[in-house]
């Protein structure tokens, strides 16, 4: 039988996290201003947290540790101003009422800072086929670095997060996009990252256009 004083944090815990012991938390917040394809070594990232409510403390979390804290009316700015390959990691934030600590949001979703190391050439970037795809067809992203002890990562412009990551087969991996349609048309580069520092990468490789006809 679990004793009174875990019982006690327990109920603690799931009052921190659901409201006033049951009640409603508040909506999660959006987070944004981190640039998809990776902020440079030493420069700065302006993170923006938004929430729902007027007067209330956003706080910042990194790798889910708490990150700093900002008293603010429906949206928070935290600015990083030089950044270090340590400040790469998994960002989110959520937000509480200043009259009511209990009142809580849900996290954000997590966005990804990846710190760009200028030292790390970017690789180089190719499509087979080449020139416009037809629907349906295959279509194979390869990239190519000059280091075998790295992971790869295809990008898609626009979209926050890397598309997919891939374990190379020496010093280049490929991507396969079965079955193309015109939702996977764009803009693609890509990066590689060295495995013992997952958030610092290369810098990115020219860009190839995936051009799909109807």
């Amino acid at each position: 039988m679990a004793s009174a004083l875990t019982v006690l944090l327990l109920g603690c815990w799931l009052a921190g996290h659901s409201g006033v012991w049951g009640q409603p938390s508040y909506p999660k917040p959006t987070i944004s201003g981190i640039p998809s394809e990776g902020v440079s070594l030493g420069g700065s990232v302006s993170i923006w947290c938004k929430g729902q409510h007027q007067t209330v403390q956003f706080m910042l979390y990194k790798d889910g540790r708490h990150n700093g804290s900002v008293d603010s009316d429906s949206q928070a700015l935290f600015l990083i101003n030089i950044v270090s390959r340590e400040q790469g990691g998994n960002y989110s934030c959520s937000y509480r009422s200043r009259s009511g600590p209990f009142t809580m949001s849900d996290p954000s979703n997590p966005v990804e800072l990846v710190v760009r190391d200028p030292s790390l050439p970017g690789p180089s970037i190719s499509l087979s086929p080449t020139g416009v795809v037809t629907s349906g067809a295959d279509v194979t992203i390869r990239c190519q670095g000059q280091r075998r002890d790295v992971r790869f990562f295809v990008h898609k412009a626009e979209d926050q997060n890397p598309q997919q990551n891939m374990d190379p087969a020496g010093d280049g991996a490929e991507f396969r996009i079965p079955s193309v349609g015109r939702q996977h048309g764009g803009s693609y580069s890509c990066s590689y990252r060295p495995p013992s520092e997952p958030f610092v990468s290369s810098q990115p490789s020219d860009t190839v256009e995936l051009v799909v006809a109807g």
